[in-house]
């Protein structure tokens, strides 16, 4: 069952550049940046009223936020929306119409089973389902 919205996902071409500005404009502490090497990405998340920014630096020539941000430049790429049944949920989705980039739960940078929603359903935004 959907349970709200756990974060929104901001692509960005320099994390450590964007996020010292963020903070310090709102006067929030600078987060710990994760690496993840293996999937030449960092990750920081900036809790703001009950609501996580995930910014992601997408450090690949063509990954898919490499390319947003070519594109588009810093931009929001998904929202997320937590849930204490994704096997559920996403069926609930598929038997609403909505298209699954994943069929399946996989596993999140932040370890958690996650799944996407093909971007056609909010033209050109993911929607993301996740387990809190």
């Amino acid at each position: 069952m959907i349970k709200g919205i756990g974060h929104i996902g901001i692509a960005v071409k320099n994390i450590e550049e964007t996020l010292r500005a963020f903070t310090q404009a709102l006067n929030l502490p600078f987060p710990l940046i994760k690496d993840i090497p293996e999937r030449k990405m960092k990750v920081a998340v900036v809790n703001l009223g009950g609501v996580g920014l995930e910014f992601i630096q997408d450090d690949s020539n063509d990954g898919e936020f490499a390319t947003l941000v070519k594109e588009r430049g810093n931009s929001i790429h998904h929202f997320c929306l937590l849930t204490d049944e994704i096997e559920s949920d996403i069926e609930f989705l598929k038997n609403r119409g909505v298209e699954m980039a994943d069929e399946k739960p996989k596993i999140g940078v932040r370890g958690k089973r996650i799944a996407f929603a093909k971007k056609n359903l909010l033209g050109g935004i993911a929607l993301e389902l996740s387990e809190p």
